[in-house]
């Protein structure tokens, strides 16, 4: 599997890059970077991994991420069919702590934003008005160039950074322990898990693709994720449960044998313990949710 070593050159002559992403699925690469992230979701689902945290991601996602932080938006296998027709677009943002240079960063009139920046070690959710307020402050951006593009990342910078709709994603004590070499083993464990999380997945078949003994691998992926194997193989389970108690017409001992669970009771514990409620009053807020919208 091809490992980026480094996802984002910032070119000495800019200030920041911005992109528009548009593929058939998002880069398949659990990475982490120097430098600090913006990235809005405009089309396409999935599974998103920040640090220790695991969470379905459709249209709308967007997330601020300051400098090192693992992660990865791994779209549904679906989107990996060529067949499928289905594509992938977003729209993300690169910079650097300092890319207005030193010196300003020392400024009264910087002290918000290098809160944001403070905050933003443990991942940013970016929900309500902030989202959408970005969201149209991005798709400008994304037509700007020289001195007013700077200007409308320092306008975006300040929305999040006065909004109450950031909350934070990972653990508060949670530290990326994780090293660049590791960015190959890493992968091969997540692709692994993503392509058959819905089979029996061992321990040992885990920490043989990973090159290590079991109990080597179990401490190995609980220092870099924060959590144990089979606790993270329950959370990816439990997310694509979620996407499942969507679809109305799926029952759920379907969404339980469909999500790679043996048993209803295990299931049924999993789940509430994941997301605090049981799967039917799950599958019954959705289902009001998607009438409210029709």
């Amino acid at each position: 599997m091809k490992v980026v070593v480094r996802k984002s050159a910032i070119p000495d002559n800019r200030a920041f890059i911005i992109k528009e992403l548009v593929a058939p699925y998002f880069d398949p690469n659990w990475h982490f970077h120097p430098e600090y992230q913006l990235f809005f979701v405009l089309e396409g689902k999935g599974t998103r991994f920040i640090g220790d945290n695991i969470k379905p991601f459709k249209e709308n996602d967007m997330v601020l991420m300051g400098p090192d932080l693992p992660h990865l938006w791994r779209s549904n296998n679906e989107y990996f069919n060529k067949c499928s027709g289905l594509q992938t677009r977003g729209i993300v943002v690169y910079f650097r702590e300092d890319f207005l240079g030193h010196s300003i960063q020392q400024k009264e009139e910087m002290k918000e934003i290098l809160h944001l920046f403070q905050r933003s070690k443990r991942g940013l959710d970016i929900m309500g008005k902030a989202n959408s307020q970005v969201g149209e402050m991005m798709t400008e951006l994304t037509q700007q160039k020289g001195v007013e593009s700077v200007i409308q990342l320092l306008k975006i910078l300040h929305t999040l950074a006065t909004s109450p709709d950031c909350y934070p994603i990972t653990n508060s004590g949670y530290v990326n322990l994780n090293k660049e070499s590791e960015k190959d083993r890493m992968n091969r464990v997540y692709e692994h898990v993503m392509n058959n999380f819905e089979q029996k997945i061992t321990l040992e078949e885990v920490a043989a693709i990973a090159n290590m003994s079991s109990s080597s691998f179990s401490r190995y992926f609980k220092s870099r994720v924060n959590k144990s194997f089979s606790d993270f193989l329950s959370e990816i389970r439990i997310g694509h449960a979620c996407k499942l108690l969507n679809d109305e017409e799926r029952n759920i001992s379907q969404v339980c044998y469909e999500s790679g669970f043996n048993t209803l009771s295990n299931f049924n514990k999993q789940f509430r313990d994941i997301t605090g409620k049981t799967p039917l009053q799950y599958k019954k807020e959705c289902l009001i949710s998607q009438k409210l919208f029709e």
